[in-house]
């Protein structure tokens, strides 16, 4: 493998949006660190320009093993997708303990631990990008029949620290910024679901995962795009309809 080929780390790389990323980065000549709690859900884990790391991303330990076989085996890092995350959706009042750990814990200390390491990485080699997967209904069109205070505290977070990062890097080379979608036809969502998901996107429909991965793809190739927040979401953020 040549010193110049490209590496990109993506969380959460076990189905839906992630494994699309994952088929996505690699058709483009990538090498991709991929991480999911268990290998065996990572798809073409054989391929040789496939590293697969296993691990709850809350964890700082995962970030570090992550981030050392990245180096350790390919030498560097040039982009990091942040797209692990979950996604709750009942009444405020009914937000458990456990829920709001977990919430917190992926979507949050999923981000963090990952990401300050490898702009540590990237602050040395000068360059990078980094993608945050947000949520676009929830955390910035907030409706009636959908509440998700839990996503809104925690995408809405991702989608001003994507900003904050993207200001102050935008000097050292990094980029920072962030695909926001809408509901997105993934194992996240229930069959039973998609009609009721579909009717609350102003197109009628639900998104697609490689409609996901073509934003990243694009931001990936926009060199001077930084601290944009891209909505995949069939015109949900606009306003209400």
């Amino acid at each position: 493998m040549a010193s110049e080929q490209k590496v990109a780390i993506i969380t959460g790389a076990s189905r839906g949006i992630g494994a699309c990323l994952l088929r996505g980065f690699r058709e483009r000549g990538y090498v991709v660190v991929a991480n999911s709690r268990s290998m065996r859900e990572i798809e073409a884990a054989d391929d040789p320009e496939i590293l697969v790391v296993e691990g709850d991303i809350a964890l700082p330990s995962t970030a570090e093993r992550i981030v050392g076989g990245a180096i350790g085996r390919f030498g560097r890092i040039d982009t990091l997708v942040n797209n692990a995350g979950i996604f709750i959706a009942k009444p405020f009042t009914e937000f458990s303990e456990a829920d709001f750990a977990n919430a917190m814990a992926v979507n949050v200390a999923g981000f963090f631990h990952i990401t300050q390491r490898v702009a540590s990485r990237m602050l040395e080699m000068g360059s990078g990008h980094i993608v945050n997967i947000t949520s676009s209904l929830v955390a910035e069109q907030p409706i009636t029949s959908l509440p998700a205070a839990l996503t809104a505290l925690t995408k809405g977070g991702l989608i001003a620290v994507t900003r904050a990062l993207a200001i102050e890097y935008a000097n050292r080379g990094i980029r920072v910024n962030a695909v926001s979608p809408a509901a997105t036809r993934t194992p996240m969502h229930s069959p039973e679901m998609h009609e009721f998901l579909a009717g609350l996107q102003p197109m009628g429909r639900m998104g697609e995962p490689q409609e996901v991965v073509d934003a990243v793809l694009y931001l990936e190739n926009a060199g001077f795009v930084t601290g944009e927040i891209l909505h995949v979401d069939g015109g949900a953020h606009a306003g209400r309809w």
